[in-house]
């Protein structure tokens, strides 16, 4: 019993551990690799979802370790703790994070007093499973705008979502706000000239060091420049997510297909500063295709080579 505690304190703590090497390596690296290149800058992780392995969770995180990445993300509520921290242990891979998995149809911006107290519960929930297996993110999709205006969704979901601060605070979790298409924040049939000013204005409103984005790359291709979203955003940024998308088809793709501007993403990444964790979030598959991700990860993100 005591070698598993010891070896999941061990592989528990490598996320924290992951992120100061990061740093140090970042700042040696930036004198040898050419200005386009995130070369010691990002970690590579994925969702639990995208894990198409059969076997246990051990053998799950196994696989993807072996397949290239240096964490993964787990979803709560509905994760087992104590089977996640077995993986850990087993497997050396640590949790940096969750998803709230119930945000979607749960969610902070409801009209519904219940439903709002509900997703508050699952939110404090994610961040107390999170802290318990190591991780340092929840990723939230903070409402909808079909829930009303967009200031009863703007106020709504800002009332509920501050009432989880001070726990996540407690606990140095972040709680990361993913932009989606939630039809919030943003014209939903508005074209590829949008900012980011909005989202800009929803993170500050919450005052919070604990309140930040969880960016996705390819998720809003379609309404504005990627590269000036992050540099709008710049230190809100907490954590990134990437999927590829085609403006000229209107569908999202592999990551390393579509037209997505990836030379500007990688050059305002390192304009803000950003070291830290970058997240898949495409179709899986088995050890073989998380490879075949993670080496596009590699290769639009220049974080090796």
């Amino acid at each position: 019993m005591s070698i598993n505690r010891r070896s999941f304190v061990q592989g528990s703590s490598a996320a924290l551990l992951a992120a100061t090497a990061l740093g140090a390596r970042a700042r040696a690296s930036d004198d040898n690799v050419d200005a386009d290149s995130l070369e010691g800058r990002l970690y590579k992780t994925l969702k639990i979802g995208m894990v198409q392995v059969p076997g246990s969770l051990s053998e799950k995180f196994a696989a993807v370790k072996a397949a290239g990445y240096d964490g993964i993300e787990m979803d709560s509520p509905g994760m087992d703790v104590e089977a996640t921290k077995k993986a850990i242990a087993d497997s050396g891979l640590p949790v940096d994070g969750t998803v709230c998995s119930s945000h979607w149809s749960i969610r902070h911006s409801s009209a519904d007093a219940e439903q709002r107290a509900k997703a508050l519960e699952d939110l404090k929930h994610a961040i107390r499973s999170t802290h318990a297996v190591g991780g340092h993110t929840v990723l939230l999709v903070v409402g909808h705008g079909n829930d009303g205006s967009e200031q009863e969704v703007w106020d709504r979901s800002v009332e509920n979502i501050a009432k989880a601060i001070p726990l996540a605070a407690e606990l140095g979790v972040y709680i990361a706000f993913e932009n989606v298409w939630n039809q919030f924040c943003y014209d939903h049939s508005g074209g590829p000239d949008q900012t980011a000013e909005k989202y800009v204005q929803y993170v500050d409103v919450f005052n919070s060091p604990w309140i930040g984005m969880q960016f996705d790359i390819g998720n809003h291709w379609k309404y504005g420049n990627i590269g000036d979203w992050i540099r709008a955003l710049g230190k809100r940024i907490v954590k990134l997510d990437i999927k590829g998308f085609s403006r000229a088809e209107g569908r999202f793709t592999r990551i390393a297909e579509g037209d997505i501007d990836y030379l500007d993403v990688r050059k305002a990444l390192r304009e803000i500063g950003y070291i830290g964790w970058v997240a898949a979030e495409v179709g899986g598959g088995n050890q073989e295709e998380l490879a075949r991700v993670a080496t596009e990860m590699d290769q639009v993100l220049r974080i090796k080579g």
